[in-house]
């Protein structure tokens, strides 16, 4: 067999591969032979039926059967011989099968890169120190107050105010006919003036009573969100059932109570800026990586195959679809293609290849390895995240050896990233200089 290799890009080869004849004519007389014990025609015994017989009537399915065994194996051996690290699935576009001479195809394949050694010591990285405010905890009572309000029925007799919470039953109709996606619906409850629907909707509900029926029509602009009804016009057939009022209690030691297992006001309070303050340190880390990030890629250039790219791509379209039908929806029903949403993250998805590429060149060039230690940490952390035990994590990982190595290797790249940081120079921001950064970059934004 021969194999040539023409160069596209450091990351993309095309092999020119050739059968010699005779491992072609090799195969083709054993599938003949192969055949021939099975082949049942009238006329001829079993395994007496004469090759050209069997030619006559099953030519083009042997060669196709042949053919695709000769690409597999020559291929593999091409890709063996020549030292190639192959990611994705090969391009090809095979000629049919004559079995007349020497065998040629071309198939184009991507390689995983060649990341070259990355000096990644001595970065200057700055790390914003975030204070959190009496203004966000008093944000949080606050929507947690709100979370613990009730709805009850007004007291007064008086048609629907701004701020009502309303229950109706509703059907929509267009040009006199039901639509399907507004069928019948009971007991369904929304806010006035937050729009859940429509503001103009909203509009035509004030000043009804309960009890009282009215017919609420509605143009829906083209960009409405929900596309089945985007740019008609419905009539709705509205029933009001009820109005009532939002009671919320007071920020106090017996909201607090009532919020979880807090004594008093202050230990909600403790809990709520524990809270606030883990999610700047995570907010903090987030920086500091992309500032890693940003730093080593100006250290090292490689280029990205196409397929690593669409693998990453396919992941982030799969979360997407498990996210909105764990919200009951779909991407289609949001007006979302997978063609937009591939399009809108593409530099995304490249972006989080060059960093795991990355990392992935420092674990190999440091030697990391991953102590027991850790991975038991690994599981620990898992099993919290999900609610679940760490024997369970452990086990399930366990019984799937493929998801195994990923999770290993994910927790070597934090590995990797930890170390990177620890042979960099940080400089803390102060909280007031951070606010001003921030400031001056919205500014700059704008």
């Amino acid at each position: 067999m021969q194999v040539t290799v023409d160069d596209i890009t450091s990351v993309k080869k095309t092999l020119h591969i050739e059968i010699p004849e005779k491992d072609v004519l090799r195969e083709l007389d054993k599938a003949y032979q192969d055949l021939r014990k099975t082949a049942k025609i009238k006329g001829f015994r079993p395994g007496k039926v004469p090759r050209s017989v069997l030619e006559s009537r099953f030519k083009k399915e042997v060669n196709a059967d042949v053919l695709s065994r000769l690409i597999q194996e020559s291929l593999i051996s091409a890709i063996k011989e020549k030292d190639l690290k192959v990611v994705g699935n090969p391009q090809l576009d095979p000629p049919e099968l004559t079995g007349k001479g020497p065998y040629q195809y071309s198939a184009t394949v991507e390689l995983n890169p060649d990341v070259p050694e990355i000096d990644f010591k001595g970065l200057s990285l700055k790390k914003h120190m975030y204070e959190v405010s009496d203004t966000e905890i008093e944000t949080q009572l606050k929507l947690l107050q709100k979370n613990l309000g009730k709805l009850e029925p007004i007291e007064e007799e008086r048609p629907v105010q701004t701020d009502d919470y309303v229950t109706i039953n509703y059907e929509g109709f267009e040009n006199g006919q039901p639509i399907p996606e507004l069928q019948k619906t009971d007991g369904f409850t929304l806010q006035i003036g937050k729009g859940m629907i429509t503001s103009d909707f909203d509009d035509q509900l004030v000043g009804m009573t309960a009890g009282q029926n009215r017919e609420v029509t509605v143009s829906f602009p083209d960009d409405y969100y929900n596309k089945r009804i985007a740019g008609r016009t419905v009539d709705f057939q509205v029933s009001l059932v009820d109005i009532r009022k939002e009671e919320i209690p007071p920020i106090d030691d017996v909201m607090a109570k009532k919020a979880g297992e807090y004594k008093n006001l202050d230990e909600l309070k403790a809990e709520i800026t524990s809270n606030l303050k883990s999610g700047y340190d995570k907010r903090a880390e987030q920086e500091i990586n992309e500032q890693v990030f940003e730093a080593l890629l100006e250290r090292v250039d490689f280029e990205v195959p196409d397929a690593m790219v669409e693998a990453e791509l396919n992941a982030i379209v799969s979360d997407a679809e498990r996210s909105f039908a764990y919200h009951q929806t779909s991407m289609e029903e949001a007006g979302i293609t997978q063609e937009s949403l591939r399009e809108k993250y593409r530099e995304t998805a490249l972006k989080q290849v060059r960093r795991h590429l990355i990392l992935g060149k420092i674990i190999e060039q440091e030697d990391l390895e991953l102590p027991d230690d850790d991975l038991e940490a690994g599981y620990a952390d898992m099993a919290k995240r999900v609610g679940q035990g760490a024997d369970e994590i452990r086990s399930y990982y366990q019984q799937n050896p493929e998801q195994h190595e990923f999770f290993k290797h994910t927790l070597l790249e934090k590995g990797a990233m930890k170390l990177i940081i620890e042979s960099s120079e940080i400089n803390e921001i102060a909280p007031e200089a951070s606010d001003d950064t921030a400031e001056a970059d919205s500014a700059q934004s704008d």
